[in-house]
């Protein structure tokens, strides 16, 4: 959508995109509860784990969380961004995160120079580092468990690091199989999605067009119907409206209602059987 799109709606960014600006996402008191436990965790260290079904709000819920801690000075934040690495590329990984020059070929010096920097954090601060793992059910079985070893010391009474997973209903599970279970036992927050009620999908929907500049944009009616048609999904709320509003940029139709949703989503008409001669 351009500037030109946006006037015409009166909006100041697309509020159905996932690159909605901060002001935009809408903090559940349940994630509220979960950013201010992490808060807690970080003097301590440990591991935390946040699962859903895809679109139940995990991704904000970690957009939340980061942008919290980052309003500390005294808090380290590092973001993985590719679960999927071996443990190499997982050690030069967490040395960008953590500004640590790693030797490519020496996980020792690796391990050595890591928990040396996050001592020394500890030391300054009286706060862990944290690392955030999105997509964590991808993750290499032999990755978490050198994290776990990683982030301990003096035989497992303390903690180097503070460790927020985050996936889907594959990561639980991964936890309790033997290998994992170490960490499954570690985790001390969790913060789980469920399928969203439709008050919190239109409180949701609600929230968007306020922060967007144009709460009038849909009539009640369609929001209604978007909350009753995503199956408990805010992805999926999203996804059909971003499609009305392309719809409505087409028809130049400057709000959206549910006229234009039977239009653009209505079954299409069952083709008649051709006459036999």
């Amino acid at each position: 959508m351009n500037r030109k799109h946006l006037s015409l709606f009166g909006l100041k960014f697309h509020p159905f995109r996932p690159e909605v600006p901060l002001e935009a996402l809408l903090p559940l008191p349940s994630v509220e509860a979960f950013c201010r436990r992490i808060e807690l965790t970080v003097a301590d260290g440990g591991f935390a784990m946040v699962t859903g079904d895809p679109g139940t709000g995990k991704s904000v819920a970690l957009r939340l969380l980061a942008n919290r801690l980052k309003a500390h000075p005294e808090f380290a934040v590092g973001a993985i961004d590719h679960p999927q690495s071996h443990v190499t590329d997982f050690y030069r990984e967490l040395g960008e995160c953590f500004q640590v020059s790693l030797p490519i070929h020496n996980r020792w010096v690796g391990f050595k120079g890591l928990r040396a920097r996050w001592s020394e954090h500890i030391e300054n601060t009286r706060t862990r580092p944290i690392l955030i793992i999105d997509e964590a059910q991808e993750m290499n079985t032999k990755v978490m468990s050198e994290l776990r070893i990683l982030a301990s010391k003096e035989f497992d009474s303390q903690s180097l690091l503070c460790v927020v997973f985050a996936g889907d209903a594959r990561l639980p599970e991964r936890f309790r199989h033997a290998d994992l279970q170490p960490i499954g036992s570690r985790i001390r927050r969790r913060l789980h999605f469920d399928a969203a009620e439709r008050d919190e999908l239109l409180a949701c929907l609600d929230h968007l067009l306020d922060a967007a500049g144009n709460p009038s944009l849909m009539t009640s009616e369609l929001k209604t119907t978007l909350a009753e048609h995503s199956a408990g999904n805010y992805r999926i709320m999203t996804n059909l409206a971003d499609e009305l509003l392309a719809a409505a940029i087409e028809r130049n139709q400057a709000q959206l209602d549910e006229k234009l949703y039977l239009e653009v989503f209505a079954p299409p008409a069952p083709k008649k059987a051709a006459r036999k001669k």
